[in-house]
C-alpha cells in the first residue's frame, strides 16, 4: 500500500541498492603515480590498461541483490507487519554485512582506494529501512490498540 510511509521509505531503500549494483563504487589509483589502475563494481573490477575484468569482489553483488529483494519483498508484506519488520531488519544486517565485506576486499588490494558517492548509497538505503522499521512498529503497536478496544 502506496499510502503508508514505510512502504516509501522500502521503496527508496531498494532503489537505492538497486543503482548501487550498477554503478562504480570506487577507483583504485597507484600510490606512486596517482593515475587510475582500476575501476571496482559490485560484481567485478575493471583494469585501466585493456578493461580486463576480475571477478574478485562477487560477494558484494550478492549481498546487494539480497538485500534489493527483500527490501522488494518486504514491500508486498504489508498485511503481515511482524515479518516485514523482521524482514526489513535482516535486510540492514546485511547492508552491514556489505560494508564489512567491502572493507576486507579494499584491505586487499595494493592500491590507494577511493570510494565513490554511490558507494555511501547502501548506507542511506539502511537509514530508509530503520526508517520504515519503526513506522512498521507504529502501525502494529495503533493495530494491537485498536484491537484492544473491541
Amino acid at each position: 500500500m502506496l499510502q503508508r510511509i514505510q512502504t516509501l521509505y522500502l521503496l527508496a531503500a531498494a532503489a537505492l541498492c538497486f543503482a548501487c549494483l550498477c554503478l562504480p563504487v570506487g577507483v583504485l589509483t597507484d600510490g606512486e603515480t596517482a593515475e587510475t589502475a582500476a575501476t571496482m563494481f559490485n560484481m567485478w573490477v575493471s583494469m585501466e590498461p585493456d578493461h580486463a575484468h576480475v571477478f574478485t569482489p562477487w560477494a558484494l553483488f550478492v549481498l546487494l541483490v539480497l538485500v534489493t529483494l527483500g527490501y522488494g519483498t518486504a514491500i508486498g508484506l504489508y498485511r503481515h507487519r511482524p515479518v516485514q519488520g523482521r524482514l526489513v531488519m535482516l535486510c540492514n544486517l546485511f547492508v552491514v554485512g556489505w560494508y564489512i565485506v567491502y572493507a576486507l576486499l579494499i584491505a586487499n588490494f595494493d592500491y590507494d582506494f577511493m570510494p565513490t558517492l554511490w558507494a555511501g548509497f547502501p548506507a542511506v538505503a539502511c537509514i530508509c529501512g530503520y526508517l520504515a522499521f519503526r513506522g512498521i512498529i507504529r502501525d502494529e503497536a495503533l493495530v494491537r490498540s485498536l484491537d484492544r478496544l473491541r
